[in-house]
This record gives structure tokens, C-alpha cells and sequence, in this order.
């Protein structure tokens, strides 16, 4: 009886412990969807910001805020195509290595463009505007160097396998044109050019259509209309 009830309470505590650990990961895992959706709205709000700045304001405030925005519309840009990417193509873990390397500089750049906004000596933030922009020119460049390549490689393995895929279809569709039966093939002593009757001209086989039913669809098909019965 004390064994049983040892066990019964190890159960219980069992549960009680993978209980509290499922509810530890459900709340990190709540917390982590909370922080992204808070930088992302952080980000639009952030982008909005400086879209409103760089075509409402006039003069150094302007230049500064369209300077923020091409750096950081380049770099996230960049960012979404090579980790979709490397999702199928591993060797752009190099390219994302470099990424990473050019995201301290363009992390720094920003920050420096956000101080200088707050900045009131605008004469010498406007003296300050030719490097900065020759800073962002450089680092968007480089941005947009990796993104179209990885881009370019991207649309070549695509047309490599496209390629590949309608040579194989034409070997597949001249062999479906060359099809031979025995139903076909006259007889001895039958005349080469006598035509059977309706009976022994079915359809042979090989070009027994196939089951509709089969069909699991595809975007470009219409649905079927449901047959009614009366």
C-alpha cells in the first residue's frame, strides 16, 4: 500500500512538474511574439516618422531623416532576401557573415544620424552632410551588392531547373507520341489498309485517360460544379 501510494504521489508530482514547465515556455514563448510585434511597430512607427520628416522638413532636418531611411530600407531589404535564401541555399552563410559585419557599421551610422537630428549647431551638422552621405552611399551599396547576387543566384538555380525540367518533359511527351499496340498491328493474310470494325477499334491502353479523381488540384484549375440530382 505505501508502495503504491509513493507512486501515486511521484505522478503527481510528475505532472505537477511538466506543468509548470509547459506554462514557463508557453509564457516565454508569449513574450517573445510580444517584443517582436513591439520592434516591428516600433520599426513602422519609427519609418513613418522619417518618411514624414524627410518630405515635411526642409533643410539639414530633412536631408538627415532621408539618409536614415535609405540606410535602413537597404539593410532590411537585404536582410529578408538572404535569409530566405539561405533557408534553401547554404552556401550563403558566408554572404550572411559579411551581412552581419556590415549591419555594425550601418547600426553605427544611424545612431550617429539620430544624434545629429537632435543636434541644434544645424551649420555644422550641415558641414558634417557630405560624409555622411558618402557613409551611406558606401554601406547601401555593399547592401545591395549582396542582395542581387543572392538574388541572381536564386533566379539561375531556378532557370537551371526549369531548363532541366522541359528537356525532360519533351523526352516525355515524344515518347507518349510513339505508343504501339497489338490492336493496332494487322494480322497475317489481313490486309494492311482493311479498317476493323467498331468493336475492335477501342482505344488502346496506354491512352486510357486517367482517374479524375486523382486530381488533387492546383491554383489555376476552377472547381467543379457539384452534379445535381433531381
Amino acid at each position: 500500500m505505501e508502495a503504491v501510494i509513493l507512486i501515486l504521489t511521484l505522478l503527481f508530482v510528475a505532472f505537477i512538474a511538466l506543468g509548470v514547465y509547459a506554462g514557463a515556455r508557453t509564457v516565454r514563448a508569449a513574450k517573445r511574439g510580444v517584443d517582436r510585434t513591439i520592434t516591428q511597430a516600433r520599426r513602422s512607427v519609427e519609418d513613418t516618422a522619417l518618411r514624414a520628416k524627410s518630405y515635411g522638413q526642409p533643410g539639414v532636418p530633412g536631408e538627415l531623416a532621408q539618409l536614415r531611411l535609405a540606410l535602413r530600407t537597404s539593410m532590411r531589404a537585404t536582410q529578408e532576401a538572404l535569409h530566405a535564401g539561405a533557408a534553401e541555399d547554404a552556401s550563403l552563410s558566408e554572404s550572411l557573415g559579411l551581412f552581419q559585419r556590415l549591419s555594425a557599421h550601418a547600426r553605427e551610422l544611424d545612431d550617429d544620424l539620430k544624434r545629429l537630428e537632435r543636434e541644434p549647431d544645424r551649420a555644422t551638422v550641415a558641414t558634417l552632410l557630405p560624409g555622411l552621405k558618402e557613409r551611406t552611399e558606401r554601406i547601401t551599396h555593399s547592401a545591395e551588392s549582396l542582395r542581387w547576387a543572392a538574388r541572381d543566384r536564386a533566379r539561375q538555380f531556378a532557370d537551371d531547373d526549369l531548363a532541366a525540367l522541359n528537356a525532360q518533359i519533351d523526352v516525355e511527351a515524344g515518347a507518349l507520341r510513339h505508343w504501339t499496340t497489338d490492336e493496332t498491328t494487322p494480322s497475317r493474310g489481313e490486309p494492311a489498309g482493311q479498317r476493323r470494325s467498331g468493336a475492335d477499334a477501342e482505344q488502346p491502353p496506354s491512352l486510357t485517360p486517367p482517374d479524375p479523381r486523382l486530381h488533387s488540384g492546383y491554383p489555376w484549375q476552377k472547381s467543379a460544379r457539384p452534379e445535381t440530382t433531381n
